[in-house]
């Protein structure tokens, strides 16, 4: 028997085009930050890592849910947080 949707809860695909348009939100705001594009995409990706947390806690999402949430969305913006973090620092200056 199917469970009806629950309307609170986004599905992956709205979790998917959430991260997509906040990471584009993101580097369109590092594209004009006067610190340099990497240093300023790696600090509103860690503030971004940070505030999805604190708001799937408030939520009270599960992090190992079936479908895609908040949890997942945070290690989206860790996991490019990490990436900028480790081409930026094997690049000499």
């Amino acid at each position: 028997m199917r469970q009806p949707h629950n309307l609170s809860q986004p599905g992956s695909s709205q979790v998917l085009i959430r991260f997509a348009v906040t990471m584009i939100i993101l580097m369109s705001v590092a594209a004009f930050s006067s610190i340099g594009f990497a240093k300023s995409l790696a600090a509103l990706t860690w503030m971004a890592t940070i505030v999805s947390s604190l708001v799937a806690a408030v939520r009270r999402e599960r992090p190992f849910d079936p479908t895609l949430n908040r949890w997942d969305e945070m290690l989206g913006y860790a996991a490019t947080f990490s990436f900028i973090n480790i081409f930026t620092h094997a690049t000499p200056a």
